[in-house]
């Protein structure tokens, strides 16, 4: 096989693997087989680069090459993917018992990478013959996937689109583990982290937040020790270790967990503060642990504790709390709802607005999440706004800025620059953007419905008289047309009179 150069081509490669796949498994479980052999497929890779690094050093020990310290991971013996390939039988149970090993040998950084995916079933012949499981390892063993083998960010993206394919493939839970790359994009170009501060996703899916984040400080050094997140779902917060990893990221911390019951990131039994917080958490999750909520630990119930239905103001309300108090920003994904609705979320939206931290509220097309039905907004908040911007939120309605296609709407690197550039420029557009004072949303009872605020074109107006005159005009050119018509029939003889 010609070296792959382009992530699209890896891409087919992997989906590939799929293909080899189908029939005894069903789609929406390939990525729990397909992401996992890939991983162990780079480890090995990596370790075999390292270990050929460390053989020049020495002059060709190798018991020197061997050394765990010339290695970023330890793969014990009889775990490499060259021991599975040279399997014949049992090759189901050769691939668990080398990613299990793996694990085991490096519980700091791999602690449930593999064993996470607990749905897959290598060693079930029923489904995975030995025959099948040869063909798998051997379309895998085509190509390398260490370091050298690609930039990171090609192998990154590769996965990226495989993660893009599961989410098509298994439309109805897909919205909860995979955002949309462009608004990913978005969300991080309004917040604009800067190289060495602190990035935090409390839902973080399968790391699409901070993977872009780290690329938006242009993969810098400073960043190493700097990311954090936290995912509820055991694999997928396996799936954003490892696509992290994959996207040559270093040094950071994704942990599993409830982020609502029960926070990871804790600081002498204080809720760790963080320079930017970035979110696209489940919509309207209900059965979150309210009852706990309203004696929080860690104070996150700052303004209220919302109804155990829906966790949306919850997770804001998280966020703001694990916002820096000098340097912290908030950028979030919401359902719409959380604009007007009233009762307890009412009433929080009210003290959230009072405290001044919202700069900024952007509606969305519908559409644009998978499995979503629900329209989105953005929500961008600042606990040190510039001067300009105290006393004033920036409404921008981007429900005009996507681009149509068949299978859903989305938004293009040319939208988001669209909606980007009304914010930057922060200033009134008709149809787009009004910048509007605190004291007019109380007004409105603190309500934050974009469109209620933005100011839209004069409709032209006209006479009932004119229209009515139209429609008769109208009426008799569609008659005569008739009788013109019925004329012609006549005389060609195709009906009679």
């Amino acid at each position: 096989m010609n070296e792959v150069t382009t992530s699209q081509e890896l891409f087919n490669h992997l989906f590939e693997a799929c293909n080899i796949l189908r029939g005894p498994i069903n789609q929406d479980e390939y990525k729990s087989y397909v992401t996992p052999i890939l991983f162990f497929k780079r480890l090995s890779d990596v370790y075999d680069e390292e270990t050929q690094i460390a053989l020049k050093e020495s002059d060709g020990d190798e018991e020197y090459a061997a050394f765990p310290e010339n290695h970023s991971f330890v793969i014990p013996d009889g775990c490499h993917w060259n021991d599975v390939r040279e399997t014949s039988e049992n090759v189901g149970s050769a691939i668990v018992n080398a990613m299990y090993g793996i694990e085991r040998a490096n519980p700091d950084r791999l602690s449930g990478v593999f064993s996470s995916f607990d749905d897959a079933t290598w060693t079930d012949k029923t489904k995975l013959s030995d025959e099948r499981l040869k063909n798998l390892v051997e379309h895998m063993s085509k190509i390398r996937v260490g370091n050298n083998d690609y930039a990171a960010d090609v192998m990154g993206d590769a996965y990226e689109y495989l993660i893009k394919k599961f989410a098509d493939l298994s439309k109805k839970n897909a919205g909860e583990f995979y955002t949309p790359r462009t608004i990913v994009k978005l969300l991080v170009m309004l917040m604009s982290p800067q190289a060495g501060e602190t990035v935090y996703d409390p839902a973080c899916g399968t790391g699409g937040m901070l993977i872009e984040a780290i690329r938006y400080m242009n993969n810098d050094q400073l960043t190493y020790g700097k990311i954090y997140g936290q995912e509820k779902n055991l694999s997928t917060s396996a799936i954003a270790r490892m696509n992290l990893f994959l996207h040559g990221a270093r040094d950071f911390k994704v942990t599993q967990g409830d982020t609502l019951r029960s926070p990871n990131y804790i600081n002498n039994g204080q809720l760790q503060t963080f320079d930017c917080v970035i979110a696209n958490p489940p919509f309207g999750l209900k059965n979150w642990g309210a009852d706990a909520f309203e004696t929080d630990l860690y104070g996150r119930n700052i303004w209220g504790c919302p109804s155990d239905s829906n966790a949306d103001y919850a997770w804001l309300q998280h966020m703001i709390k694990s916002m820096n108090p000098a340097t912290g920003r908030v950028a979030v994904v919401m359902p719409q709802g959380v604009l007007f609705h009233g009762g307890k979320e009412g009433e929080i939206r009210k003290q959230i607005i009072e405290s001044d931290k919202i700069e900024c509220v952007i509606t969305l097309v519908g559409g644009v999440f998978y499995g979503a039905g629900v329209s989105a907004c953005l929500l961008l908040l600042n606990n040190q706004k510039v001067p300009e911007h105290k006393d004033k939120i920036c409404m921008i309605d981007a429900t005009s800025i996507y681009t149509p296609a068949r299978a859903q709407n989305f938004m293009s690197e040319d939208d988001i620059q669209k909606v980007f550039n009304l914010y930057s420029n922060y200033k009134d557009v008709l149809e787009y953007v009004r910048i509007v004072d605190v004291e007019d949303i109380r007004k409105k009872d603190y309500a934050l419905s974009v469109n209620t605020y933005i100011q839209k074109k004069e409709q032209e107006v006209v006479d009932p008289a004119v229209v009515r005159q139209k429609y008769f005009d109208a009426l008799k050119e569609v008659k005569e047309a008739e009788e013109k018509m019925k004329k012609l029939l006549i005389e060609g003889g195709y009906i009679n009179e």
